[in-house]
């Protein structure tokens, strides 16, 4: 039986009905082929989980568009349900025109639903630009990791009043200037509820409460198998860095004291071929 592909117009009626949207970063294969399997409605394949997780950069900055290409290939390959969205890296939109280019080239090679951006109000010329194109976009606001740097680092977004009024500007100005979905990062759950009691189209929260229409981790978080800071709004539904440090412990172990490979682990001749060989090895 076929699996059915969620849609765009699935998650707007999602969000229509008050269902929660099941959202997860990942960025390769075997991880999404099991996230597909387990019902993930929406995977994105982050600059930053590709960078920092995956690549072991400090930042997103360094990421670029072949290596987004790369690992978004490897995940649309894997999955047959859950919607594929990527991450338009560092510097790939910083005008209309490259915007259009490379969102055209990343959808195109990468073979994703859809792609995201960061950025509000300065943004909705490319988001605009791309969407008339036949783009799907998903805009990016709270943190966005890309620019992190210059608003002072990894900070809670929405604390403070007007800050939080500029989230909603920027909020509404991305849908109105045709994105299809929006994430909200590590913002204040109050800010992230106006805005997604606001907005008709989804309203994706990483690390920004309970109220939005979809809530996503990185799958390092859900796992347990971060390796550095663990966020405080990220939940841990195994600890696989302990079982794979205990697993790759006992393997070293094992051979080490020349416990393995045992024979039911080991590829014989057939008898009389391994006499042949003998034989011919003689002379």
């Amino acid at each position: 039986m076929a699996v059915k592909k969620v849609t765009i117009r699935d998650l707007m009626s999602m969000k229509k009905n008050r269902e929660k949207i099941v959202a997860l970063s990942l960025y390769d294969y075997p991880t999404a082929y099991f996230a597909d399997k387990a019902g993930v409605d929406m995977i994105l394949v982050g600059d930053g989980s590709v960078g920092m997780t995956a690549l072991g950069y400090n930042n997103t900055v360094p990421v670029t568009m072949d290596e987004m290409i790369i690992f978004c290939k490897a995940v649309v390959r894997a999955t047959e349900r859950s919607l594929v969205m990527g991450d338009m890296p560092f510097m790939s939109y910083q005008n209309v025109d490259d915007a259009l280019k490379n969102a055209g080239r990343f959808m195109k090679e990468s073979g994703v639903d859809a792609i995201k951006l960061e950025g509000g109000k300065e943004v909705c010329d490319r988001v605009q630009t791309i969407s008339e194109a036949g783009i799907p976009v998903c805009g990016h606001i709270g943190l966005t990791p890309q620019s992190a740097s210059l608003s002072g680092g990894y900070k809670v977004q929405g604390k403070k009043a007007e800050n939080a009024m500029k989230i909603l500007d920027d909020a509404i100005s991305i849908e109105k200037s045709g994105a299809f979905s929006l994430v909200i990062e590590f913002a204040t759950t109050e800010i992230a509820q106006i805005i997604t009691d606001k907005l008709s189209i989804p309203v994706f929260g990483w690390g920004s409460g309970p109220y939005t229409d979809g809530i996503g981790l990185n799958i390092a978080d859900v796992l347990g198998m971060s390796l550095g800071l663990k966020p405080s709004f990220a939940k841990e539904y195994a600890s696989l860095s302990k079982s794979m440090l205990n697993a790759l412990t006992n393997y070293g172990k094992d051979i080490r004291e020349k416990q393995f490979p045992e024979d039911k682990h080991t590829l014989h001749m057939d008898k009389i071929e391994y006499q042949k060989l003998i034989t011919i090895k003689g002379n």
